[in-house]
């Protein structure tokens, strides 16, 4: 694992591969993290409705 990492770090395309990488897992936790917080609204919401049902 070591030494594909280092094969990556020496060619510039390996480390724009990582840095995309990156990038992308960063706009995946936001993601998630807005997807978990709108669902939370969501079932309060509904659960009002429920309860004024």
């Amino acid at each position: 694992m070591l030494s594909i990492f280092r094969r990556l770090m020496k060619h510039e395309g390996g480390a724009t591969a990582i840095e995309y990488t990156l990038i992308a897992s960063l706009i995946a936790v936001a993601a998630i993290v807005a997807m978990r917080t709108v669902g939370t609204k969501v079932n309060g919401v509904l659960s009002n409705v429920a309860n004024a049902m």
